[in-house]
Parts: structure tokens; sequence; C-alpha cells
């Protein structure tokens, strides 16, 4: 099983072609820029040497009795997102990322979640796109579901390469990529602060809702509103993409520092407007 990857943004695009389960599990925290948690994810392959294409993440429902509806859902998703994008997919392959839970082993994890597994593969199936690989990455571990061979893919499941050793990885740091850390730790970087400084930031935002939701729901401020906003968010990102450490862990009182309460509350206010956030969107599209 060859995946053929071309990573976006290198002027030569580099060529990377990954063989086998071991080198798949390896790729994912390089196609998403970040270890998931505790999630689904599902990229599109396309043409002979199945290059790499759209992709999604979900979180993995709690319940069982979400996951037939919810693995129809993320099907449909990649399937028409990649048709409007340019192509349908010619295949799919999914990642089942969970950690075991106290007293649970990695392949009690994998076991419990074969059923989504084999929900997805009848999901894409369903919309004419086979699943070429499930793979289950639980507890530093990976197993496949739909390799039959125990030589490559023993039932006790597969422990994945060191970080930084494997040929991806090497790649991905030649093209600037940067993996950073888990979903979980990406999450806790976003929680709210606990300190007395939140109360600036409830005032600020305060402040921002009183003064720009009427204009935002009067019909002839708000696309003044929405060029408004987009100009202070273009202007965060100079401003962040100027300063030498940017967005690195552990530089996230440093980059608070760069953006007033009262510049962070107009763009989250402002970005309320759906026409104005879905025009910051495109933005994440390319090199931006």
């Amino acid at each position: 099983m060859n995946k053929h990857h071309e990573p976006t943004g290198s002027a030569d695009q580099q060529q990377i072609t990954l063989r086998g389960p071991a080198e798949l599990a390896d790729a994912l925290p390089y196609l998403l820029g970040f270890h998931p948690d505790d999630s689904v994810v599902m990229v599109a392959l396309h043409g002979d040497r199945g290059r790499f294409g759209g992709r999604l993440r979900l979180g993995i429902p709690a319940s069982p009795k979400e996951w037939l509806p919810v693995a129809d859902q993320l099907a449909e998703c990649l399937i028409e997102g990649s048709e409007r994008r340019g192509s349908r997919p010619d295949a799919i392959v999914a990642f089942l990322c969970q950690d075991p839970a106290e007293g649970e082993t990695g392949t009690q994890v994998m076991e419990r979640l074969r059923p989504l597994a084999q929900r997805l593969r009848t999901a894409c199936g369903a919309l004419d796109v086979p699943v070429q690989e499930v793979l289950c990455i639980s507890g530093g571990r990976y197993w496949s579901y739909c390799c039959p061979d125990a030589r490559c893919c023993p039932p006790e499941g597969t422990g994945l390469a060191l970080p930084g050793t494997s040929v991806m990885a090497a790649a991905a740091a030649y093209a600037g990529v940067r993996v950073r850390g888990s979903l979980r730790e990406m999450e806790a970087r976003l929680e709210p602060w606990r300190t007395p400084a939140a109360e600036a930031q409830e005032r600020a935002l305060d402040d921002a809702g009183a003064a720009l939701v009427p204009r935002i729901l009067s019909g002839g401020s708000r696309e003044r509103v929405g060029a408004e906003t987009l100009s202070t968010a273009r202007g965060l990102m100079e401003r962040l993409r100027g300063t030498p450490g940017t967005g690195r862990p552990g530089q996230d009182a440093e980059d608070d520092r760069l953006i007033s309460n009262d510049e962070a509350a107009a763009v989250i206010l402002g970005l309320q407007d759906r026409e104005t956030r879905d025009r910051a969107a495109e933005w994440m599209e390319g090199a931006e």
C-alpha cells in the first residue's frame, strides 16, 4: 500500500511515498499539524498513487448510538467537499485516535472502536468511495482494521516510530512544517484566564458588543463593520507574522502582549457576522 504525499507550500513540490500502515500512522500529525486526541480523522486520496487531498477531524462521539449517523455525515462531508474543491476522491483512509482510559489497554480501545471503523467503511462504500485503510492509534501503538497479515499488523499492535526519526519527519522539517503538540495541549492553551486580568477581557467584550452589535444588525453599517473587522484582523496577522517566535508553545504570554484586549474583542465580535467570518476563513487556504 503506497500513499503519495505532496506537502503544500514548498517551491519544489517535494514528493514523499508512504509505504504501509506504519508510515501512514507516522504521517498523521504532519497532515494535521498536531497530534489528534479522541478524534476521528479522514483523509481523501486522489489518483492511482493515492495523493493526499482534503481531510477532516471530529471528536469521537462518546455514545456508540451516535456512530452510525456521524459516520454517514463524515463520509458525505469529505466526499462532497472534495468534489466542490476540484475532484471526487478515489479512496479514503481513516484514523481513530484515542488513548486508553484508566485500567484499559490499547488493544481494548481498538476492539471497542471496531464498530465505528466498520461504520466509516460502510458509509464511504455506500457513496462508492472505498476505504483503503482504517488505523486505530492508542497508547503509542497502532492497529490496522483492514490488514489481515499478522506479520506487519500483529494483534498486539505495533509501536509508533520515535518522534522525529521517520522520513516524513525529515521531509516535514525540511519543508518547515511544524507539529504543534497534541490537540489536548492546544485546547489547554485556549482555556480562559482564571486571573484578575480576565475581568479586563470581559469588559472589552462588553464594550465591543455594545458598540458593534447594533451596527452589525443595522443594514447600513453591517458592511462597514465587516470591512473594519477584516482590516483589523489583517493588521494583527501581520503584527504576529513580523514578530519572531510567535505561536510557539511557551510563548503565549509574549503573544498576548502583541494584541490588546480591545483589538481582540473587536475582531471576535466582528466575526459574528457570517459573511465577514467566511471571508476571513478564506485566509486559511494556501500559504496563509
